[in-house]
């Protein structure tokens, strides 16, 4: 448990890093659209989600699927893609390299 938030995933942390993705800015959780569950990256997902890969659709980007590992803030994708790599709750600063992976998470 994160913040109150079941965070899935190999080796989670109090801040949803995880055996993959470890920095101290490696801080938030993906919501996977596909089985409704926070994972800490796609990696974790592949190795224990649900086995039915989806990304999140353009259309429900107004809906909460990333956790800031600090603060337990829920942010929509909307809100994620446009924070520029900082929790708009608590700005605790959020891992820039996620943006290479962002694919795989919405669509």
């Amino acid at each position: 448990m994160v913040h109150r938030h079941a965070v899935k995933g190999i080796s989670v942390d109090a801040e949803t890093r995880c055996a993959h993705y470890h920095s101290t800015l490696d801080r938030i959780a993906i919501k996977f659209y596909c089985c409704q569950e926070y994972f800490s990256c796609f990696e974790c997902h592949k190795a224990a989600g649900c086995g039915s890969h989806q990304v999140w659709p353009k259309d429900r980007f107004h809906e909460k699927a990333v956790l800031c590992g600090t603060c337990g803030h829920e942010l929509s994708v909307d809100d994620y893609l446009a924070c520029a790599s900082t929790c708009p709750n608590c700005s605790s600063p959020f891992n820039p390299g996620c943006s290479l992976h962002k694919h795989l998470y919405f669509g």
